[in-house]
């Protein structure tokens, strides 16, 4: 594995999973690993769990983190070819990529798409640029259409709170007052097509996801129906994809309650707005495993570290 960009650059779920729950129980096992190497976390968004459970990941392996956060304390990044420079852009990515990879040995990047123009989201403009000039490793700490650190780190959770071989899960739509992007719904679906389970998705009519990445999931969208003997329920809002980014809903009756999730354990990527996507009593009640959740984002993290350290040592 060169990069880890993508959820499909896991080869084999079940073995990733397995390799990350063993580094949960030994974390510190492998420090010698990534003993003198840097890891460079570049933010051009905000984060808090991306961030420290990131930089923990590394720690936990040896490495000597290094963050920045590249849209205050940095240059004004140009990634189009042939531009002039004569705005606000000061530095081409074609040298901050390379200057970058000297720094460091696996680089990380962070960077939110516009939710305005869909073809540009989807090339990936930030991302494929740091894969495409940097001479290192690159990470997906979230991206315009992903985020696989946080897709595996559900994988993991789903893994050890499962309770039958083949558990059913919904992706859950729910209402929020801003347009959000699509990166963690993309990426919980296509981690959940690497899995053995009864996955569904539900949502508000013209809120379905890019057809190309939930191929032939069922969409249902009667909330009710799709909650129907489920033992996970995963929430998060999202924009409309065909009306691309806009907010065309925000219907209430679509917020999680406990009555609705019955026996389902509740899962969400955080941060999460009480009240408006899932109420108090689910929060605070036995169904929601969202704390374990985001603990195994450092071990998801680390294990991706680990593979690519092990390609360059």
């Amino acid at each position: 594995m060169k990069n880890y960009t993508s959820i499909h650059d896991i080869d084999h779920m079940e073995s990733w999973i397995g390799e990350a729950r063993e580094l949960k129980a030994h974390p510190l096992k492998y420090m010698d690993l990534g003993r003198n190497k840097i890891l460079g976390l570049l933010f051009f968004n905000s984060s808090l769990r991306t961030r420290l459970s990131t930089q923990k990941a590394a720690l936990n392996l040896g490495m000597n983190p290094i963050v920045m956060n590249v849209s205050g304390d940095a240059w004004g990044i140009e990634f189009g070819d042939g531009t002039v420079m004569n705005g606000n852009t000061a530095e081409h990515i074609k040298e901050a990529a390379a200057v970058v990879s000297q720094y460091c040995d696996i680089v990380a990047v962070r960077a939110f798409p516009t939710l305005v123009d869909k073809a540009k989201d989807e090339r990936e403009e930030v991302l494929n640029s740091f894969v495409k000039y940097a001479s290192v490793p690159v990470v997906n700490m979230e991206s315009a259409t992903g985020h696989p650190l946080q897709g595996f780190t559900d994988a993991i959770t789903i893994s050890e709170f499962a309770k039958k071989t083949k558990p059913k899960v919904v992706l859950s739509w729910a209402p929020h007052m801003k347009a959000l992007p699509h990166a963690v719904a993309n990426s919980f679906t296509q981690a959940m097509h690497k899995m053995d389970v009864d996955f569904i998705i539900t949502n508000p009519e013209g809120y379905n996801l890019n057809p190309e990445i939930t191929r032939n999931t069922p969409i249902i969208h009667n909330q009710d129906e799709a909650f129907e003997d489920a033992d996970f329920v995963y929430v998060k809002n999202w924009s409309s994809y065909t009306e691309y980014g806009k907010v065309m809903l925000t219907d209430p009756s679509w917020m999680i309650t406990k009555e609705k999730l019955k026996q389902a354990k509740f899962m969400h990527c955080l941060p999460v707005r009480r009240n408006v996507i899932v109420e108090d009593a689910v929060l605070d009640g036995d169904s929601s495993i969202v704390i374990a959740q985001a603990n195994n984002r450092t071990y998801a993290a680390q294990l991706v570290l680990k593979k690519l350290l092990e390609n360059i040592t």
